[in-house]
């Protein structure tokens, strides 16, 4: 309980040695700021007219850490205070002991431009009628930098104003600290074309008939820089205009203040071709019946350059035309001006096989039964009484080639046909080869001695010679069965065969074993 109570008490002695502290320094003894003699002493710099550069300094004396406030505001330390407008300020100046004094102060206006008188000379340009064109260069004194602003537009860096049309207006001339000079000025329109008279000769090509070759070139006077226009069209840099039709034409010069001068020109139509007699010979090829073949070569007289149509079309620059077939052409020669002449050619088809005798001489490589492969026969074909010959056979395309290969047994119906397309046909017989006479003596041999083991559907040990060519595939067989010595176990059903007959089949299958041998 004591111990409470001690806390206590030393509480409420800390809280109040604290209040003392504290006002102390708020609220000062008099004896101590009296003592310490604090004052403040205010002085400042009047604003511009217009604008917030004036600026407040406060000094104090009697003690330290001094903060001072202006009319209310935040504190501050270095007693100093800008960017103000003009009129009435409260300062308080505070030092470190909590004294502070009261300053009144007045900031006040300065005029910048008491006693500048800014004087404008004005240079003015007066537009031509109806246009824009007229300028104002001003020139302020005395010397210095200057903006300069026209009827309370923007201001800008130089004096000069274009563009104008005729009217007041007011320019001012500002120098940087906004001092201003005022001077009005009076545009008049000017007619820039008074006593100008301007003059046009020219001179016209008349167009052809038909056609728009016709020109006019237009020269202007007094001498001077002109621009032209045609039927009131754009105007132009020259006085030439090209490409024009017979009819009236207004030509206008127009000079660089905008003055002008007409004059009317008629273009009338001329015929270049008055009194023009082209004349056409030509030289022709006729046609093969059927084909295309033929030609025209034209040529215009009397000398000089033309291009040639035929039949209506297109014109072109030579009078050489190819690939025609039999009918009537009419060529038309037309010369630089347009003047044209015509005649007519006939081409008439021809029979290019008149007198023409295509021979066909075959030579026949005959089918060689029992090899491979079957189809092995050929024709080889030479052709004479014209150039150019290609061939076919049983009506099939044709081909460079003379030979025919691949064949069977057959006829075969051979064409050829010469460059002309002249055809001669000739039926080839490709027929078999013939049996050998060393086959044939071997075949009588087997026929002969073999019996049913080999013949008439036998087929022993594999082996049937009915037909030929198995003949000649079991060649080795049949040696082997038939010629000493024996290497096959199996001999003809008559036994041994005679020296004579082992003979001949040693002869046919030492020269090939062949059908044909």
């Amino acid at each position: 309980m004591k111990k409470t109570i001690l806390l206590s008490l030393m509480a409420l002695l800390f809280s109040a040695s604290y209040f003392l502290i504290s006002c102390q320094h708020e609220i000062p003894t008099g004896a101590n700021c009296d003592n310490l003699n604090f004052q403040i002493t205010a002085t400042s710099t009047n604003a511009t007219s217009g604008i917030n550069d004036g600026t407040i300094t406060v000094t104090a004396s009697g003690g330290d850490g001094f903060y001072y406030n202006l009319n209310g505001g935040s504190n501050n330390n270095t007693g100093h205070f800008q960017n103000l407008s003009a009129g009435n300020y409260t300062i308080i100046g505070h030092n470190s002991a909590g004294c502070n004094d009261t300053a009144q102060i007045t900031i006040g206006t300065t005029n910048p431009c008491s006693g500048v008188n800014i004087i404008i000379n004005s240079t003015p340009t007066n537009p031509s009628v109806g246009q824009s064109n007229g300028s104002i260069t001003a020139a302020a004194t005395p010397v210095g930098s200057y903006t300069f602003n026209i009827n309370g537009g923007a201001f800008q860096a130089t004096g000069v104003f274009n563009n104008l049309s005729a009217g007041n207006y007011t320019i001012v001339a500002k120098n940087p600290i906004g001092c201003t000079g005022t001077t009005t000025m009076t545009l008049v329109e000017n007619n820039p074309c008074s006593g100008v008279n301007i003059t046009i000769s020219s001179t016209p090509t008349n167009p052809t008939v038909g056609q728009s070759n016709g020109s006019i070139t237009a020269t202007a006077t007094p001498v001077g820089t002109y621009t032209y226009s045609i039927n009131s069209g754009a105007f132009q840099a020259t006085g030439v205009f090209n490409n024009l039709s017979a009819g009236s034409y207004t030509i206008t010069a127009k000079n660089s203040n905008g003055c002008t001068g007409t004059s009317t020109i008629s273009l009338v139509e001329t015929n270049p071709c008055t009194g023009v007699n082209i004349s056409i010979s030509s030289t022709q090829t006729n046609p093969f019946t059927g084909q295309t073949n033929g030609s025209i070569t034209a040529t215009a007289s009397p000398a000089g350059t033309y291009t040639y149509s035929k039949n209506g079309g297109a014109f072109q620059a030579t009078g050489v035309f190819n690939n025609l077939s039999a009918g009537s052409y009419t060529i038309t020669a037309k010369n630089t001006n347009g003047c044209t002449g015509t005649t007519v050619v006939v081409l008439i088809a021809i029979n290019p096989c008149t007198g023409i005798n295509i021979g066909i001489t075959p030579t026949v490589s005959n089918v060689v039964p029992c090899i491979n492969p079957t189809a092995n026969g050929s024709i080889s074909v030479l052709a004479n009484g014209s150039t150019g010959f290609t061939y076919n056979s049983n009506g099939g395309a044709y081909q460079g080639s003379s030979i025919f290969s691949g064949l069977t047994a057959g006829n075969y119906i051979i064409g050829v046909k010469d460059l002309n397309g002249c055809t001669n046909t000739q039926i080839v017989v490709v027929g078999t080869a013939v049996k050998g006479p060393n086959f044939t003596n071997v075949r009588n041999i087997i026929r002969a001695n073999c019996g049913s083991c080999h013949l008439n559907g036998g087929n022993t040990a594999g082996y049937n010679f009915d037909n030929d060519c198995s003949i000649v595939n079991y060649w080795s067989q049949i040696k082997g069965s038939c010629v000493q010595p024996y290497t096959l176990r199996q001999m003809p059903t008559s036994g041994p065969l005679s020296s004579t007959l082992q003979a001949q089949i040693t002869a046919w299958v030492n020269a090939g074993h062949r059908y044909t041998d």
